[in-house]
């Protein structure tokens, strides 16, 4: 039985009565007596200040510790109390993120499957394909996909995707793409989506059937590429489309996945795509690889052994977007060296027309980005022409 300290209850109710406005502590105090004496009325309230004040610390200690007990406290609410699911969601998506980011991994992958349990897979599919668990991964990614909504997700699909071509099942990786892509053919039809994303989406389709030894499946993409850039360069987007970013970073940091070492539940590795939602810990393995590679990368120009380093170049490339690459502020200063130098290595390799129509392809998507249309049309039919000649 729970003893209430009436006084201290008294105090609370004045606290939040006062005409003063109260810091997020001072009403997680007030909530906490509160939720002691009337859970249906102040716990709610106790979940949503806590949550509240963990974005004020930069302590994952404290971190962690509140969002524990905002989780305590939605579970004990009542199952038919209004917003009780969302407001768990909440508290253990923040519990789960502060556990990984404490490198705290059994723990939060624990909370993850409590989270999948509950009907929010999202987590779990995440923090299995970091541990290379693709198969499993794509199979809550289904589940989110095929929800009733009419229209796909992009992030959806595009998760799906990739861990069906992770699990090794690329045909029906490229299922699932296409589906993506047949919708964002008719929304651009429609002027309701964007042809910078068309592109992209075209070139990541074609990479995907290149890697499964589809050669004219990935030329026809290409082709209906370079058509779609053409129209850009000749008239530009039909509308403005203003945050957009997101799709090309997504989609180039994942098309360097196979580049990178596999993962594992011991060595886990970012699933790629977008960056939000990776777990802490895979996070910063992933940007802690860029020490190594920038020696790997001097060692190798040192050498002059252009290959390996255009290759090398391209896995810093991937790190600065994942950093930068959907922030509107000095977006082309930061990122365009990256690029141009691909290109520049790329020609000094005339007996490797792959490597340079590589980079030619990624400057010419970047540009896309930047919404410079002539000049990436005019790269990717360079790289279309020196991957038919092949």
């Amino acid at each position: 039985m729970v003893t209430i300290d009436h006084d201290a209850v008294l105090r609370a109710r004045v606290l939040l009565l006062g005409s003063g406005r109260q810091s997020r502590a001072e009403l997680v105090g007030a909530y906490r007596v509160l939720a002691e004496a009337s859970p249906k009325a102040y716990g709610p309230k106790l979940v949503d200040a806590l949550l509240s004040l963990g974005y004020e610390s930069r302590d994952p200690e404290v971190d962690l510790a509140l969002a524990a007990e905002a989780s305590r406290a939605a579970r004990r609410m009542e199952t038919d109390a209004p917003d009780r699911a969302e407001r768990l969601r909440r508290a253990l998506n923040a519990l789960q993120v502060s556990l990984f980011a404490l490198g705290r991994r059994a723990e939060g992958r624990a909370v993850c499957e409590e989270l999948a349990e509950a009907g929010w897979g999202g987590p779990l599919a995440t923090v299995l394909a970091e541990e290379g668990r693709f198969r499993e991964a794509a199979e809550l990614n289904r589940v989110a996909a095929r929800n009733g909504v009419p229209e796909h997700s992009f992030w959806d699909m595009v998760r799906w995707a990739a861990n069906l071509e992770g699990a090794g099942l690329p045909d029906a990786a490229a299922a699932v793409f296409g589906e993506l892509l047949e919708e964002t053919r008719r929304r651009t039809a429609e002027q309701r989506t964007s042809l910078s994303i068309l592109t992209w989406e075209l070139v990541h389709f074609s990479r995907m059937r290149e890697a499964a030894g589809d050669g004219a499946g990935a030329a026809a993409a290409r082709r209906e590429a370079l058509g779609v850039l053409e129209e850009l360069a000749t008239t530009g987007e039909p509308k403005n489309w203003s945050s957009i970013l997101g799709w090309w970073s997504t989609l180039f940091t994942l098309s360097g996945r196979a580049a990178e070492p596999a993962a594992s539940p011991g060595s886990p590795m970012p699933p790629f795509g977008t960056e939000h939602g990776w777990s802490g810990d895979a996070r910063g393995r992933f940007h802690g690889m860029l020490p190594g590679l920038e020696a790997e990368a001097a060692g190798l120009r040192g050498a002059d052994r252009l290959p390996e380093l255009v290759d090398v170049l391209r896995r810093i490339a991937i790190r600065a977007v994942v950093r930068h690459g959907d922030h509107h502020h000095l977006f082309e200063e930061r990122l365009r060296p990256y690029f141009d130098e691909g290109v520049t290595l790329g020609r000094r390799l005339p007996d490797d027309p792959a490597r340079l129509a590589r980079a030619l392809t990624d400057r010419a998507m970047f540009l896309v980005a930047a919404r410079t249309f002539e000049p990436a049309h005019a790269d990717f039919a360079e790289a279309v022409a020196l991957l038919q000649d092949r």
